[in-house]
């Protein structure tokens, strides 16, 4: 839905403060673990774009994602990726930006045969 303003030259009157420059050389990355709907929407994350995939799976995915009943049970090697709407297979040893993430990507990721706290989507 488009937005229009009210105030004619409004964009050079706001200042923008999610701007890329404001991050100290990381981009704001946006993470939802689908079907899960206990997190009802994406975290966002400062993460430095040098950062490898496979961080994000063994250290910023547990300690968010972690507590949920079906984390333990997750297959990594059955998980299906996105990276703003387009499907990846992630390779851990690549970088974030390598991957094609830049500031305020959405990653998005569904864990085959795990549908929420007793298959309830949350």
């Amino acid at each position: 839905m488009a937005v229009v303003a009210l105030e004619k030259d409004y964009a050079d009157k706001v200042d923008v403060r999610d701007r890329v420059e404001n991050f100290h050389g990381n981009h704001v990355v946006y993470l939802h673990w689908e079907e899960h709907l206990g997190f009802c929407a994406a975290l966002a994350f400062p993460l430095p774009p040098a950062m490898p995939f496979g961080a994000l799976i063994q250290e910023i995915i547990p300690t968010y994602y972690g507590m949920h009943p079906d984390f333990a049970s997750i297959d990594w090697a059955a998980v299906r990726w996105t990276i703003d709407g387009r499907e990846v297979t992630p390779d851990p040893a690549k970088s974030l930006a390598e991957h094609g993430v830049g500031h305020k990507s959405l990653i998005r990721f569904w864990t085959p045969g795990l549908h929420g706290f007793k298959g309830s989507r949350s």
